[in-house]
Protein backbone atom coordinates (compact mmCIF):
# COMPACT_ATOMS: atom_id res chain seq x y z
CA UNK A 1 0.00 0.00 0.00
CA UNK A 2 1.39 3.39 -0.89
CA UNK A 3 2.04 6.06 1.71
CA UNK A 4 -0.71 8.37 0.44
CA UNK A 5 -3.43 5.74 0.83
CA UNK A 6 -2.08 4.69 4.23
CA UNK A 7 -2.27 8.31 5.41
CA UNK A 8 -5.86 8.58 4.15
CA UNK A 9 -6.78 5.46 6.12
CA UNK A 10 -5.11 6.87 9.25
CA UNK A 11 -7.00 10.17 8.92
CA UNK A 12 -10.32 8.41 8.33
CA UNK A 13 -11.07 8.39 12.07
CA UNK A 14 -8.65 11.05 13.21
CA UNK A 15 -5.94 8.62 14.33
CA UNK A 16 -8.25 6.27 16.21
CA UNK A 17 -8.87 2.57 15.77
CA UNK A 18 -12.12 2.21 13.82
CA UNK A 19 -13.21 -0.63 16.07
CA UNK A 20 -12.33 0.09 19.72
CA UNK A 21 -11.68 3.83 19.35
CA UNK A 22 -8.25 3.76 20.97
CA UNK A 23 -5.87 6.49 19.79
CA UNK A 24 -3.10 4.92 17.69
CA UNK A 25 0.17 6.32 16.41
CA UNK A 26 0.55 6.31 12.64
CA UNK A 27 3.54 3.97 12.87
CA UNK A 28 1.52 1.47 14.93
CA UNK A 29 -1.62 1.56 12.77
CA UNK A 30 -2.59 -1.56 10.90
CA UNK A 31 -4.85 -1.33 7.87
CA UNK A 32 -7.83 -3.65 8.05
CA UNK A 33 -9.93 -4.75 5.11
CA UNK A 34 -13.51 -4.29 6.32
CA UNK A 35 -14.62 -6.97 3.90
CA UNK A 36 -11.71 -9.42 4.09
CA UNK A 37 -9.49 -10.06 1.08
CA UNK A 38 -10.56 -13.70 1.05
CA UNK A 39 -14.10 -12.56 0.16
CA UNK A 40 -12.89 -11.02 -3.11
CA UNK A 41 -12.41 -13.23 -6.13
CA UNK A 42 -9.54 -12.01 -8.25
CA UNK A 43 -9.81 -8.21 -8.12
CA UNK A 44 -7.63 -7.00 -5.24
CA UNK A 45 -8.02 -3.38 -6.45
CA UNK A 46 -11.68 -3.53 -5.46
CA UNK A 47 -10.75 -4.79 -2.00
CA UNK A 48 -8.18 -2.00 -1.58
CA UNK A 49 -10.64 0.87 -2.12
CA UNK A 50 -10.48 3.41 0.73
CA UNK A 51 -14.14 2.59 1.54
CA UNK A 52 -13.07 -0.95 2.40
CA UNK A 53 -10.09 0.03 4.56
CA UNK A 54 -10.13 0.95 8.23
CA UNK A 55 -7.39 2.00 10.62
CA UNK A 56 -7.02 -0.61 13.35
CA UNK A 57 -4.93 -1.10 16.45
CA UNK A 58 -2.91 -4.29 16.50
CA UNK A 59 -5.24 -6.04 18.97
CA UNK A 60 -8.44 -5.33 17.03
CA UNK A 61 -6.88 -6.25 13.70
CA UNK A 62 -5.51 -9.47 15.17
CA UNK A 63 -8.79 -10.41 16.85
CA UNK A 64 -10.93 -9.55 13.80
CA UNK A 65 -8.63 -11.56 11.53
CA UNK A 66 -10.35 -12.39 8.25
CA UNK A 67 -13.84 -12.29 9.74
CA UNK A 68 -16.61 -10.17 8.33
CA UNK A 69 -17.76 -7.21 10.39
CA UNK A 70 -20.85 -9.11 11.53
CA UNK A 71 -18.88 -12.16 12.67
CA UNK A 72 -16.48 -9.85 14.52
CA UNK A 73 -19.45 -8.07 16.10
CA UNK A 74 -20.91 -11.42 17.24
CA UNK A 75 -17.56 -12.35 18.81
CA UNK A 76 -17.46 -9.05 20.67
CA UNK A 77 -21.09 -9.33 21.81
CA UNK A 78 -20.29 -12.61 23.58
CA UNK A 79 -16.76 -11.85 24.82
CA UNK A 80 -17.95 -10.98 28.34
CA UNK A 81 -19.51 -14.43 28.73
CA UNK A 82 -16.34 -16.15 27.53
CA UNK A 83 -14.15 -14.06 29.84
CA UNK A 84 -16.27 -15.02 32.84
CA UNK A 85 -15.60 -18.72 32.17
CA UNK A 86 -11.90 -18.19 32.94
CA UNK A 87 -11.23 -19.06 36.57
CA UNK A 88 -8.78 -16.20 37.31
CA UNK A 89 -11.27 -13.72 35.85
CA UNK A 90 -13.95 -15.05 38.19
CA UNK A 91 -11.58 -14.51 41.13
CA UNK A 92 -10.71 -10.99 39.93
CA UNK A 93 -14.43 -10.17 39.58
CA UNK A 94 -15.17 -11.50 43.09
CA UNK A 95 -12.48 -9.22 44.53
CA UNK A 96 -13.58 -6.19 42.56
CA UNK A 97 -10.36 -6.11 40.54
CA UNK A 98 -12.24 -6.19 37.25
CA UNK A 99 -15.78 -5.45 36.10
CA UNK A 100 -17.12 -7.30 33.09
CA UNK A 101 -19.93 -5.59 31.21
CA UNK A 102 -21.59 -6.57 27.94
CA UNK A 103 -20.47 -4.54 24.93
CA UNK A 104 -23.07 -2.21 23.39
CA UNK A 105 -22.61 -3.69 19.90
CA UNK A 106 -21.38 -0.55 18.16
CA UNK A 107 -17.89 -0.09 16.82
CA UNK A 108 -16.19 3.29 17.21
CA UNK A 109 -16.68 4.16 13.54
CA UNK A 110 -20.42 3.53 13.91
CA UNK A 111 -20.65 5.74 16.97
CA UNK A 112 -19.01 8.71 15.27
CA UNK A 113 -20.43 8.15 11.78
CA UNK A 114 -19.31 5.70 9.14
CA UNK A 115 -17.51 8.24 6.98
CA UNK A 116 -15.17 9.45 9.72
CA UNK A 117 -14.73 13.01 10.84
Amino acid sequence: MNKEKRQLVYKKYDGHCAYCGKKIDYKDMQVDHITPLCRYSGNKNTADRIENLNPACRRCNHYKRAWTLEVFRDLMLTIHKRILKIYICKVAKDYGVIEIEPWDGKFYFEKIGSTGR
